[in-house]
């Protein structure tokens, strides 16, 4: 079993920078490939951005190419979320989610077994 809890979300202004972080616990948790996922008002969930069980591969949704940053420190069982330059359509509900490693990177969101509760960010324009 692994539990996920989210922290960092809040309000900003275009343009501003947030950093989320995702801290894990259960004694498996380093082992498996994390994501984040995001639900913006009234839309489904989507992917935004995904790290290999080691750090070693990063993906990331078209949208966030440039802008955000995935990374996870394994020793503190911790997984963040660096965004820059935000934008008004970045409003959403942020959600860390984590996977067996054969689906890292995977953008469907059937293939993780564990989520958080989720942290809001809004930026307004």
């Amino acid at each position: 079993q692994v539990q996920l809890v989210e922290s960092g979300g809040g309000l900003v202004q275009a343009g501003g920078s947030l950093r989320l972080s995702c801290a894990a616990s259960g004694r498996t948790a380093s082992s498996y490939a994390m994501a984040w996922f995001r639900q913006p008002p009234g839309k489904e969930p989507e992917f935004v951005a995904g790290i290999s069980r080691s750090g070693g591969r990063t993906y990331y949704a078209d949208s966030m190419k440039g802008r955000f940053t995935i990374s996870r420190d394994n020793a503190n069982n911790t997984v963040f979320l660096q965004m820059n330059s935000l934008k008004p359509e970045d409003t959403a509900v942020y959600y860390c989610a984590a996977a067996l490693e054969s689906y890292s990177g995977s953008y469907y969101k059937g293939h993780y077994d564990y989520w958080g509760q989720g942290t809001q960010v809004t930026v307004s324009s």
